[in-house]
């Protein structure tokens, strides 16, 4: 009882007491009156958050599994799209694409980089038969925030595809789909929705759904065009994972009461507050210029094992962080603070994660937790 457990991981994430409370009803029966009637709500609501007029089709697996869903649904063997891949979840969307026989340019770019439109254009130009961009708005491995409206500007002026993965982004910053262009824009339950894994969600334009039509679907399980004509009648093409969508409609409830606005502003402001008690920690940031909201990611002293600093943090004050990924592992901590996680999370996050640093052998600096929440304070005070 010394330490609350504090989930500062970028996914899964903290599950508000409404939210579990919701999950814990009685079982329903997907296809019964009682559950379309939550199913049209979630519909509605779920079409504000991703700031479309299309439908919204939630799906039962997990992240990589709407992502696996979209290039299946789209592209056809043999095609070709073009990646953008700088961290973990970018080259997941080539392997995706290579499993089902879908040929990828690639847009390498080093881990803490951010893809600009021109190199977009310029390789589209390069490679006329791409037939889509497949694309993070949030890089979850590294914290980077790609230009994805910019891109969306190079795309919907082709005949090509603009597929965004925004697992660690919608419901965190913003990501307009209609406004901005996107062709098909795909999110997961367990980061910024504050749901437990297991839902995926996604949403497809009429350039994107005339595309479809095009496509055998070379999966059984993933059809989004049947997925379409069973959403319409405020079900799903297979067993609905029912406590989820119950789940979901009070985490988008909370969404509804409190706006977007504001909870995008207090993401923002919870960014601002890691990213200054970093830098004043006297630590390096990994992304530097094109940083996401939710998510701060951090380079350990050089003399620093960053998984000595997540055992400790966990061990000594209860608080989990995640590690880097792939050549970042043991050199990289990442700071989550997306979903239900507020101010004092984030200070215990941030206050663990120092002294999981000095005790590992780094030097940190003082006074960087004060400079914190100046920042939090003076960007959520902040006039639009």
């Amino acid at each position: 009882m010394l330490n609350k457990n504090r989930l500062l991981a970028p996914g899964p994430t903290p599950v508000p007491e409404r939210v579990r409370l919701a999950l814990a009803q009685d079982m329903i029966h997907h296809r019964k009156p009682e559950f379309k009637a939550i199913m049209a709500q979630v519909q509605q609501r779920l079409q504000k958050l991703f700031g479309t007029a299309q439908p919204v089709m939630p799906l039962a697996c997990s992240g990589t599994g709407v992502m696996t869903a979209a290039v299946t649904n789209l592209f056809a063997a043999g095609e070709k799209v073009l990646v953008i891949e700088a961290g973990k979840f970018g080259e997941r969307w080539s392997e995706i694409c290579e499993a089902s026989n879908v040929a990828v340019e690639k847009i390498i770019l080093d881990w803490g980089q951010a893809v600009t439109a021109d190199a977009v254009a310029n390789m589209l130009d390069r490679h006329p038969d791409c037939k889509g961009v497949l694309i993070q708005l949030s890089e979850t491995s590294t914290g980077v925030l790609h230009p994805v409206e910019d891109v969306a500007a190079v795309t919907k002026k082709r005949d090509v595809l603009l597929v965004v993965d925004g697992i660690s982004a919608v419901s965190i910053s913003p990501c307009a789909m209609d406004e901005w262009g996107i062709d098909c824009l795909l999110t997961g339950s367990q980061k910024g929705l504050m749901l437990p894994p297991g839902l995926g969600l996604i949403a497809c334009s009429d350039k994107a759904w005339k595309k479809a039509e095009s496509v055998t679907p070379s999966c059984f399980y993933f059809n989004l065009l049947a997925e379409k004509q069973k959403i319409l009648q405020d079900q799903t093409l297979f067993t609905t994972p029912v406590s989820l969508i119950v789940g979901l409609n009070e985490s988008l409830a909370m969404f509804e009461e409190t706006g977007f606005d504001v909870v995008f502003k207090k993401q923002w402001a919870l960014t601002m507050m890691a990213r200054t008690a970093v830098t004043h920690m006297g630590l390096e940031l990994l992304a530097k210029d094109h940083f996401t909201w939710g998510l701060t990611s951090v380079l350990v002293p050089e003399n620093v094992n960053a998984g000595e600093v997540l055992a400790y943090a966990k061990d000594n004050f209860g608080v989990i962080l995640a590690g880097g990924q792939a050549h970042m592992k043991g050199r990289l901590v990442r700071i989550g603070h997306m979903g239900w996680v507020d101010w004092a999370d984030l200070a215990a996050g941030l206050h663990a994660f120092a002294e999981g640093c000095k005790a590992c052998g780094g030097t940190i600096a003082s006074g960087y937790l004060e400079k914190g929440l100046t920042a939090y304070h003076s960007t959520l005070n902040a006039s639009e």
